[in-house]
């Protein structure tokens, strides 16, 4: 049976994770405030912000702008998108 929470991102009740995304507090905290959908929304724009900036995860300080950027996307204003980025064209 399907698992579900109040998701904070979208505001209403969806399915949850399976188990938590993130190690720690913070990942026990998303686990029970954030749905799968809106983890998938934030992993796609990880890697929009990883690629875009040309982040290196081996360095600290990327890590923690990427861990900053997720708490303000699923909880804050929004993680904003980089200046030059250009989305890709739909076919």
């Amino acid at each position: 049976m399907e698992r579900l929470i109040f998701c904070k991102y979208f505001k209403n009740e969806r399915p949850g994770l399976d188990r938590p995304p993130y190690p720690g507090e913070i990942g026990e905290k998303i686990f029970d405030s954030i749905s799968k959908e809106a983890w998938q929304l934030w992993l796609e724009h990880q890697t929009m912000l990883i690629n875009e900036n040309r982040l290196s995860l081996v360095d600290p300080e990327a890590r923690k702008f990427l861990q900053d950027e997720m708490q303000k996307f699923l909880y804050g204003e929004g993680s904003s998108k980089p200046q030059e980025y250009i989305p890709p064209k739909k076919e």
